[in-house]
């Protein structure tokens, strides 16, 4: 897949999943801007070349007009979106505060809003269109204990996925991969050590957590030709998803069970 010429912008792509994906799609030849609060010690690189910064807050429509404004500026075009930033640390909803709980759904869905809607204006004015990709969570379709408000919003993620889909068709394509567990620098604040990794990693049907590649592939694909007639989908990358735990309580013939 061959993205020479196009401009990418990866929200929340100084680090952690955000970063590999910037990586992949400069990999792939495009011209990749990631975007954040703070100015990363280091930025995305990939095959000699570079990914450019420029700061926002985008909870902010305000701040998101002015990114994208400087995308264009500075390429000329903006032919993909990630809406990759947001995450949330763990709180049980009944000791959250309302402001908390606010930040957390404005970080993972209310700015996803914002950046599409400012990159919809630059795409539509395109002949050749643009792709958005929003990452959704395993968290949006199962219960999310102590990230609850995440859940929520990554709940909403998807809604708004397809929704835009049905608005923008057909000059922008809007796609959601939901991502499973992952392993980046900072899963150990969420799986702990090593043995905790493993022991997490052992849930999972494919015996591993995700690597951002994995989920940074699946954004390739969703932004590519081959997905030219892919819109408003949901892409699951979970590694099968997690194991059920009756699976392990229940004290019946597993193999009995199957064959009956």
């Amino acid at each position: 897949m061959d993205f020479s010429g196009q401009v990418a912008l990866v929200t929340g792509g100084t680090a952690g999943l955000g970063r590999g994906i910037a990586e992949t799609f400069l990999t792939a030849g495009a011209q990749v801007v990631v975007c954040g609060r703070k100015t990363p010690d280091t930025l995305p690189s990939a095959g000699g070349r570079e990914a450019t910064f420029v700061a926002c807050d985008v909870r902010d429509a305000e701040s998101v007009d002015k990114l994208v404004a400087a995308v264009v500026a500075q390429h000329g075009r903006l032919d993909v979106l990630v809406n990759n930033a947001g995450g949330a640390p763990f709180t049980e909803a009944a000791t959250a505060s309302p402001r908390f709980s606010e930040k957390i759904i404005a970080l993972n869905l209310t700015s996803a809003l914002h950046c599409s809607v400012a990159a919809n204006r630059v795409m539509q004015a395109q002949a050749s269109g643009g792709n958005i990709v929003n990452i959704a969570s395993v968290s949006g379709q199962r219960p999310s204990p102590g990230t609850a408000a995440y859940g929520a919003a990554k709940a909403g993620l998807l809604n708004l996925t397809r929704s835009l889909a049905v608005e923008w068709a057909p000059r922008v394509r809007v796609n959601a991969v939901t991502a499973g567990m992952i392993r980046t620098e900072q899963a150990h604040l969420h799986y702990g050590d090593e043995a905790g990794i493993a022991r997490v990693s052992a849930t999972v049907p494919m015996q591993r957590l995700a690597l951002p590649v994995d989920i940074a592939n699946a954004c390739l694909y969703l932004a590519s030709p081959l997905a030219s007639y892919v819109s408003g989908a949901d892409l699951l990358v979970h590694g099968g998803g997690e194991r059920p735990a009756f699976l392990d309580a229940a004290t019946a013939n597993h193999s009995a069970s199957k064959g009956s």
